[in-house]
């Protein structure tokens, strides 16, 4: 097995790399090293060496006016306050701008974000002019600007289609991230007034936030420990019930078949938000539901739907499950009928009653083609925002605390972040979301037939 590694990475060894370039380049490659483009102009390919070349001064012209000062800034993040200065010849009080240290941080990130991208782009420079030196060394042909250009809608054809999604993940997903990263080893928050004028502060955000002594750290394993219990719950309520609502409809005895998953599957038709706030509505202390009971003489004082924690926590469950339930009867519905008849036929044989055919055959086939849907669902479930914003808007909220008692990590991020401006806490809070939710994936995925055993059920 190691063999053929070993051969297959023979096989797809690239020849021309950096090393090679500055080991086994000629003048004009190692000239590539500090005027990109040379390698390519001494061996007759002037139009793609001119074109590294330009890049090349963009760069130097770009960071001569701005990167440098940028990069410069980073490690203060300014310490200029604006002030107001009297101006006795206009009578009238003036504002100097001082420095903002959100910009200094979002442009000393761009400018070192630029310089990864240059420094990639210098290195296909080097190595396309160590490539040229070897092709022209062997005699063999050499691809002209307009041959290159050509290539890119055919044998290149997968570089072009993948550069502009490329492009959109790495300004709009990859550079934010780093950025909101950024934000975390900051005091950038409205405590002692730093939403102008912020410091590094290293890894203070992470130690307050994972501290039980701390009141912001206590409540973060509450509400970690919230998410975890909400997640758990709303995942696999929603998958067993879905599963059994779907096998009782699929059942040769049920009747109307298509009308009752139409019943169940009408919620998906009606927009989430809609279903969660008419539910907020009629459960308040005036609402329909209340109201109703009470002129029933079935209670005498309005139910605490969301003022009484352990009523709250189940109320959201509960009403998670009109959301969840009718996605999960559409994916067993279509896997319970692509279950070979023939092992149903043999179970029969065997003389198999239904609960051992189920835990034995269907079961077991759920589960080994739903395994990663339930970890997408589960992973979707911590970063609920809808169901618990919508519905209970984290409450009840005890005096003093920056979160609810329902409030998922992904809400009270919101609520820190939009609502209270601890702008640090929440970039520490979205890290640690990630962790949770990256290792959890990750190991029950690895731990899953559909991942060990792909052909299991082929």
């Amino acid at each position: 097995m190691k063999g053929e590694k070993r051969k297959s990475r023979k096989e797809f060894d690239n020849p021309y790399t950096l090393k090679n370039a500055l080991v086994k380049g000629d003048w004009a490659t190692r000239l590539s090293v500090l005027i990109m483009g040379a390698g390519n102009v001494a061996k007759g390919q002037v139009i793609k060496g001119i074109l590294y070349f330009f890049v090349e001064l963009a760069y130097i012209y770009w960071m001569i006016n701005t990167g440098i000062h940028n990069l410069s800034m980073l490690p203060s993040l300014g310490d200029t306050a604006q002030e107001e200065i009297w101006n006795e010849a206009k009578g009238i009080y003036e504002y100097v701008a001082g420095d903002n240290s959100l910009l200094i941080l979002l442009y000393g990130v761009v400018t070192l974000f630029v310089t990864v991208l240059f420094i990639i782009v210098w290195r296909s420079a080097v190595c396309s002019a160590f490539k040229t030196q070897t092709l022209a060394a062997s005699g063999k042909h050499l691809n002209t600007f307009v041959e290159d250009f050509k290539s890119l809608f055919n044998q290149n054809l997968h570089k072009l289609l993948m550069l502009p999604p490329m492009a959109g993940i790495t300004v709009f997903t990859i550079l934010p991230l780093i950025f909101m990263i950024s934000m975390a080893f900051t005091n950038y928050s409205k405590v002692d007034d730093h939403l102008v004028l912020f410091d590094w502060v290293g890894f203070d955000n992470f130690k307050k936030v994972l501290s039980f002594s701390d009141s912001i750290g206590q409540t973060f394993w509450s509400v970690l420990g919230w998410t975890l219990i909400w997640a758990i719950f709303a995942t696999f309520l929603n998958y067993v019930l879905g599963m059994i609502l779907a096998i009782v409809i699929n059942r040769k005895e049920t009747k109307f078949k298509n009308f009752w998953r139409f019943c169940f599957v009408l919620s998906i038709a009606v927009p989430q938000f809609v279903s969660l706030l008419i539910m907020r509505t009629i459960l308040q202390p005036e609402g329909a539901v209340n109201v109703l009971l009470r002129n029933m003489g079935v209670i005498e004082t309005s139910l605490p739907f969301f003022t009484n924690v352990t009523w709250a926590r189940v109320s959201v469950i509960v009403i998670n499950l009109w959301v969840g339930i009718p996605y999960t009867l559409l994916q067993v519905t279509g896997i319970l009928k692509n279950i070979p008849a023939e092992l149903y036929e043999s179970a029969k044989v065997d003389g198999a009653n239904a609960v051992v055919t189920f835990f034995k055959i269907t079961l077991p086939y759920m589960l080994f083609v739903t395994t990663p849907y339930m970890i997408t669902q589960f992973t979707g479930n911590i970063n609920n925002f809808n169901v618990i914003y919508l519905l209970s808007g984290g409450a009840p909220i005890p005096v003093g605390s920056t979160a609810g008692k329902t409030d998922l990590l992904i809400t009270w991020l919101y609520k820190l972040t939009i609502e209270q401006q601890y702008f640090n806490l929440g970039a520490v809070i979205g890290i640690l979301t990630f962790v949770v939710l990256a290792v959890v994936a990750l190991i029950t995925y690895r731990n899953t037939g559909s991942y060990k055993n792909e052909e299991g059920f082929q």
